[in-house]
């Protein structure tokens, strides 16, 4: 599909740069946040493109993913005194996981990384459906001498992640060793390209940010070197970061769903003077939340889905958020809040309302799954 019809207008969806390259490895397409993107590809499917992942190396187009750079006197300061994390935490050449809250509620906008280059200059990359709301909202803030400048299509994103994706950029001649959340500058075949050590499956991996226009070339390179990597849909990139509990904006956060609620607390400078959220935040930390993001597992054979309710006893306890098949684990996993009030302890059984039947799950801290990123 490449279009979607609204009432108002016939709204064209965005295609990456290497949408060709997914034609001809037959990608089913699906609209991901205003993109066409690959869904699975021909001849893999979810369950061999996350085994790929897993225990070889993988390669996906994310390039729906948005791009923003924030640059002038005093970027970081400002970038810092909007988002959520402390920037302060890392210098240049890093990367920090991050949210843009509600100002008034402290609900998430949307999760982002942000790169520091400099004290004068940040590169965001936000949620493809969330771009220009965090745009809209920080240039709204931006003093004078900060610009925030939307650069959604002008950069390709390619996630190389697996246990040997260190393995595949290095037969490139791609820099490999700089550590965790970080990123280094590079050159392939005259293509001017970043390398990030970030990733969303759990596993050893990297992230190349790519001049659109050089998309093609990059991507070509890739699959004409060794290992050889499995091209992988969006599809894949869901059951493994579901595996591993990190949650995906629109479901497990959203502007209903506050930072302290999904556990993501973490990501959260509270000792920071300023950020969008603070004081509603500080308040719901304080007196506790009524609900929080927690793991199920499926006892039986029964796949938890986003919607379904969650009983303890005859009592509606919560509600599923993210759920899917565990390709590793072979079992139903799910992310849910629930209610703080009952007490529930991990390991207590609940049950999912699947169909009108009722399926026994156990709360579980997530992960799912051990890998390690580094």
């Amino acid at each position: 599909m490449t279009d979607v019809t609204t009432d108002a207008a016939e709204t064209r969806l965005r295609r990456s740069p290497l949408a060709e390259r997914h034609t001809a490895l037959g990608a089913k397409f699906a609209p991901f946040g205003g993109w066409e993107m690959p869904l699975e590809y021909a001849g893999g499917g979810v369950l061999r493109e996350h085994t790929a992942v897993r225990t070889e190396v993988g390669v996906f187009d994310v390039s729906h993913l948005g791009k923003v750079r924030v640059t002038g006197p005093g970027a970081a300061a400002f970038v810092n005194a909007c988002l959520s994390n402390d920037l302060g935490r890392i210098g240049p050449g890093r990367a920090q996981y991050t949210l843009c809250c509600d100002e008034a509620t402290g609900g998430v906008v949307d999760d982002i990384i942000a790169y520091l280059y400099a004290d004068d200059h940040v590169f965001l990359i936000p949620n493809a459906a969330n771009t220009a709301e965090v745009v809209r909202r920080l240039r709204a803030a931006a003093p004078p001498q900060v610009t925030v400048t939307d650069e959604h299509e002008a950069h390709a994103v390619l996630a190389v992640q697996g246990p040997r994706s260190a393995e595949l950029l290095g037969a490139l001649g791609l820099p490999t060793e700089h550590g965790y959340m970080s990123f280094s500058p590079a050159t392939l075949d005259g293509v001017e390209l970043t390398v990030c050590r970030t990733g969303y499956t759990g596993e050893l991996g990297y992230e190349l940010v790519v001049p659109a226009g050089d998309a093609v070339a990059v991507w070509d390179a890739l699959f004409a070197a060794e290992p050889a990597p499995r091209a992988c849909g969006l599809a894949a990139r869901d059951t493994l970061r579901t595996e591993m509990g990190y949650p995906l904006h629109g479901q497990d956060l959203s502007l209903e769903i506050t930072p302290v609620q999904a556990r993501s607390g973490w990501a959260v400078g509270w000792d920071k003077p300023a950020f969008w959220g603070r004081d509603a935040l500080l308040a719901e930390k304080a007196a506790g939340p009524t609900r929080t993001l927690r793991g199920l597992a499926a006892v039986d054979r029964a796949i938890p889905r986003p919607g379904m309710a969650v009983y303890h006893g005859d009592t509606q306890v919560g509600t599923i958020t993210s759920g899917t098949f565990s390709p590793t684990k072979k079992q139903g996993i799910a992310l849910a809040l629930i209610d703080t009030a009952p007490g529930l302890a991990d390991g207590t059984d609940l049950h999912v309302d699947v169909r009108n039947r009722r399926v026994p799950v156990r709360l579980t801290r997530p992960p799912f799954v051990h890998p390690s990123v580094k």
